[in-house]
């Protein structure tokens, strides 16, 4: 399929990504504090939703994979919007604690069908060897998730309240994600001659996958633990080393715009190195930013930017060092397996930031953060040998 008819796919895609975080990952960026007033519940309780979401995720994420494999994933991203719309209606009806969880496994369902992962394995699915640009096209619409969700959040809070704004977001996923999905997104190809006796793509790893298979899954791990635990409690963390809230807030809003740039020039190389090098500067750059954080250095915004800048490319690496490292023909069930471990640390990283946080306090949390990011560079360097092994 060429260019031209890629954009309309990609940037459909693109439209749902940003609808699809805004109503699951992102909504309580905004609406979480007015629930827990409305409800008199800790705000932990409400956070609490969204870590059974992903562990909701997490759950599923294999066996979408796998179906993404067998049939494409058009089907899925169907499903996705179906899930995210229910459990937002019921979120927005919820009349107490555990008909609000209960909505948030509906929503964890809808995560684990509609978010990157089975994004990405579905562009894989269509283009093959040539899903690279795509996936890294598709990351910079995702970019924009939060600066969409958020303002149009705050606006719907104002005007209807948090119940008020459930409601439109499922709305938006029935008109707007599911006819462009119906209209825009293709059914998969079929397979190659010779595929048919085993419709099902083969997972088993070779003896010489097992090992990179298993460092990515570690990376994906500690980079959804580093960036989950930092997005839940970065003001919180910033203030407690002294700096106010409203220079925290806006340091904390240089992440976003560091992350899109960072995947602008991601795309203008256009694919000419190998993605092991994206991956390797995404943690490099975390690490950097986080242990500046840890050493108390007065460098706050250029280190906030050097983090969003190494978590924006990590974004396209983590759909990209997979299909380099062990092909097309297995990548979506393979990506499915490699997200459930991802999305259980990024589920429970926040809870155990609050923990140290409170018993060991800012000092100790960031030594945490810089301890798992230093981790992970060594973790991708361990996979460069697979790199070799693969091109031999």
């Amino acid at each position: 399929m060429g260019q031209a008819k890629r954009w309309p796919v990609i940037s459909a895609l693109g439209v749902v990504q940003i609808l699809a975080w805004g109503s699951s990952f992102y909504l309580l960026g905004v609406l979480a504090a007015p629930i827990a007033m409305d409800m008199g519940w800790p705000l932990a309780w409400v956070f609490d939703g969204l870590t059974l979401g992903l562990l909701a995720a997490g759950l599923v994420s294999p066996t979408v994979g796998r179906i993404i494999g067998e049939r494409g994933g058009r089907a899925i991203l169907l499903a996705s919007s179906l899930f995210l719309a229910a459990g937002l209606v019921v979120l927005g009806l919820a009349p107490s604690l555990p008909v609000y969880l209960a909505a948030w496994l509906l929503l964890g369902l809808g995560m684990g069908c509609g978010l990157y992962d089975p994004a990405f394995a579905t562009l894989g699915r269509l283009y093959g060897a040539e899903a690279r640009p795509a996936i890294t096209t598709l990351t910079l619409w995702g970019g924009f998730a939060s600066t969409v969700s958020w303002p149009l959040s705050a606006f719907l809070l104002d005007h209807g309240g948090w119940r008020w704004a459930c409601f439109v977001y499922a709305g938006l996923q029935l008109v707007v994600s599911l006819p462009l999905i119906l209209t825009l997104i293709p059914p998969a190809p079929a397979r190659p001659v010779g595929a048919s006796d085993n419709p099902a793509p083969v997972v088993a790893l070779a003896p010489a996958e097992r090992r990179p298979f298993l460092l990515m899954a570690g990376v994906l791990i500690l980079g959804g633990a580093v960036m989950s635990l930092l997005s839940a409690h970065v003001l919180t963390l910033l203030q407690a080393r002294g700096v106010p809230l409203a220079s925290a807030v806006t340091f904390g809003a240089l992440i976003g715009p560091a992350q899109v740039a960072a995947r602008v020039v991601e795309m203008a190389f256009k694919g000419r190195h190998h993605p092991l090098w994206t991956l390797t500067a995404a943690m490099s750059l975390v690490a950097v930013g986080i242990v500046m954080l840890a050493l108390g250095l007065p460098l706050v915004a250029l280190a906030l930017i050097l983090y969003g800048a190494g978590n924006g490319i990590y974004s396209i690496a983590r759909g990209t060092v997979p299909l380099a490292l062990f092909g097309t023909e297995r990548y979506a069930p393979l990506l499915g397996l490699l997200a459930r471990p991802g999305l259980v640390a990024q589920a429970l990283a926040p809870p155990l930031g609050a923990y140290v946080l409170a018993h060991g306090g800012a000092d100790a949390t960031f030594g945490l953060l810089a301890g798992m990011a230093l981790l992970n560079v060594g973790l991708v360097a361990a996979l460069w040998p697979a790199r070799s092994s693969r091109n031999s």
